[in-house]
């Protein structure tokens, strides 16, 4: 095991021999990381937090603190993350709270960029990307391969859905559709679908143009959401769509159309 002399690791740490802990990083009890998990410098791990394989955190990241809620007591609450995950400087995550189910996940295969910050008892899917300063409040979901544009605020219970891209600066108040480009650049509206991104995701070119329909749909049509969705609901039931449709029927701080 690899680990410096500075760093102050608690002996109810689990720490497999194969992971890498830098210099000044310190790490609490209930802290568990799996194989090959690299600590860069100075990096804090609170606990209870369990961490998969693979995982990069770079220097000055806090990952499993208190959750920032005044009703917090000293709770056990979690924090868990996947694999694969690259969290990179001064990134913080903070544990869930009991009123909010008591675990902070994040899935495998992310990144999450500098000074982003997720709150207690969000969810990140797998592949999503939030980039520098991306601010979580919580109880916020992403959910997989989203992506959150830098210096983003996103209001508490909030969802970002699959595979949508959020512009930068942009303020999330209401939940994100499924497949969409949202931006202040206008006015905060779900503007078109997010087409490049699908095709970088091997999404064929029937899978868009169903998608492109729904979004008109949705968007350009004179009809209000709840007659856009019966319309949707009477075309067939292709997987995508009905995704999207599910997504905005599940919806409870609405959507940003």
């Amino acid at each position: 095991m690899s680990i410096h002399p500075t760093a102050i690791v608690d002996p109810a740490a689990k720490i497999p021999a194969s992971c890498s802990i830098g210099a000044y990083c310190v790490i609490g009890a209930g802290v568990e990381l799996g194989e090959n998990c690299e600590l860069a410098s100075h990096v804090v791990l609170g606990g209870p937090s369990k961490f998969g394989s693979d995982n990069k955190i770079y220097s000055f990241a806090v990952l499993g603190g208190d959750p920032q809620d005044i009703t917090y007591k000293n709770d056990p609450t979690r924090l868990e993350v996947g694999d694969r995950n690259q969290i990179r400087e001064y990134v913080t995550i903070t544990r869930g709270t009991m009123k909010g189910g008591g675990l902070t996940r994040v899935g495998s295969d992310t990144l999450i960029m500098a000074y982003t910050h997720i709150g207690h008892d969000c969810v990140i899917g797998d592949h999503a990307m939030l980039v520098n300063a991306a601010t979580l409040a919580g109880h916020v979901t992403v959910e997989e391969w989203a992506v959150v544009g830098a210096l983003c605020p996103v209001h508490q219970f909030v969802r970002i859905g699959a595979h949508a891209y959020v512009g930068g600066g942009t303020t999330i108040t209401q939940d994100v559709l499924p497949y969409s480009m949202t931006s202040a650049e206008r006015d905060t509206h779900a503007y078109m679908l997010n087409k490049v991104g699908l095709q970088r995701r091997g999404f064929s070119h029937e899978r868009i143009a169903k998608l492109h329909h729904a979004f008109k749909v949705l968007l350009a049509s004179k009809l209000n959401t709840s007659q856009a969705l019966e319309k949707l609901r009477s075309e067939g039931d292709d997987p995508d769509v009905a995704s999207l449709v599910r997504f905005i029927e599940a919806s409870h701080r609405g959507i940003i159309k």
